[in-house]
């Protein structure tokens, strides 16, 4: 059995760490998790349940956790887990608790820009995984209006968990987004997305006090709290629309709509515009799925086709 006194060191550093970041770095609350899982995971790795002798702390320690562990997801996830661990070794060197500064030990790991090809769906597959949402239950019909709002709009998980009901402009067919960085835009509601929200708030949305838009639908009757919630809600809907996938969290159907719209004609500007990229580069990427304009780029076989 863990000793609680040991434990309890463990949650008191991760506890000041937390703040750090708040207070003195002043990150997101919402990336917050992301760096207290890795710094729990290296100590408890490194320790165990026994005292935190950071004094025995070395650079092999380091690198040893970062290869153990890089591989467990994709590139994207790799980079992130470097940029955590190096964050915990930084504030252990900036308290004292260690001597050098092994954020230096950190390796790098390899991700090139505009490497990635987009994952999507055909437009025909986001209709059916719509069609196939059961809306004859309060509960479909929460996720119908989610699932329209990811599909028809590109929002992220973040951002439709943080909708809050004076967000809808019903009067003018507006609704007002609370995106990465806490930046604020106002997108028009189509009028099937915003059927579809009135529908559950007239009938299905409990009565509780909070402000979110959309609700749990277990206790305690409040907003949803993890992006994840809604990545297991479009997982759920894929497997039964019967659509097989490589991936299958919320951001598929935001690129399934970027994508869309370019094989429409919509231009790159337009699609960064509606997705509200900060960067041009952010949406370059969907130029890899436009087949049709990189064959007439493509210059022929030397010699003839093969």
């Amino acid at each position: 059995m863990a000793n609680p006194k040991r434990r309890t060191a463990l949650e008191q550093l991760i506890g000041a760490y937390e703040h750090f970041l708040l207070n003195e770095r002043n990150l997101a609350p919402g990336s917050i998790p992301h760096f207290r899982l890795t710094a729990r995971r290296f100590l408890t790795e490194k320790f165990g349940d026994g005292p935190l002798r950071f004094s025995t702390l070395c650079a092999p320690d380091v690198t040893g956790f970062i290869q153990r562990h890089a591989h467990d997801h994709g590139p994207f996830n790799a980079r992130h887990l470097v940029r955590t661990t190096r964050w915990l070794f930084r504030y252990l060197y900036y308290k004292g608790l260690i001597d050098i500064d092994l954020s230096l030990a950190v390796p790098a790991v390899a991700r090139w820009r505009l490497s990635d090809l987009p994952k999507h769906l055909p437009a025909a597959q986001v209709r059916q995984v719509l069609r196939r949402c059961d809306r004859k239950t309060a509960l479909g019909r929460r996720n119908y209006a989610i699932l329209l709002l990811l599909a028809r709009l590109g929002l992220r998980a973040g951002e439709v968990i943080k909708l809050r009901l004076e967000d809808v402009d019903w009067e003018n067919a507006r609704i007002t987004i609370c995106g990465k960085g806490d930046k604020w835009a106002q997108l028009p509601l189509p009028a099937d997305v915003a059927k579809a929200i009135a529908n559950y708030l007239r009938h299905d949305r409990p009565h509780c006090s909070c402000r979110r838009l959309f609700i749990r639908n277990y206790a305690p009757i409040e907003g949803f709290r993890r992006a994840g919630s809604m990545a297991s809600l479009v997982k759920r809907a894929l497997k039964k629309s019967g659509v097989v996938s490589g991936r299958n969290g919320a951001h598929l159907l935001r690129h399934s709509l970027a994508t869309d719209m370019l094989r429409k004609g919509a231009s790159l500007d337009e699609i960064g515009e509606v997705l509200r990229h900060r960067s041009f580069d952010t949406t370059a990427i969907y130029a890899k799925v436009d087949l049709n304009s990189l064959r007439a780029l493509a210059l022929p076989w030397p010699g003839g086709a093969r």
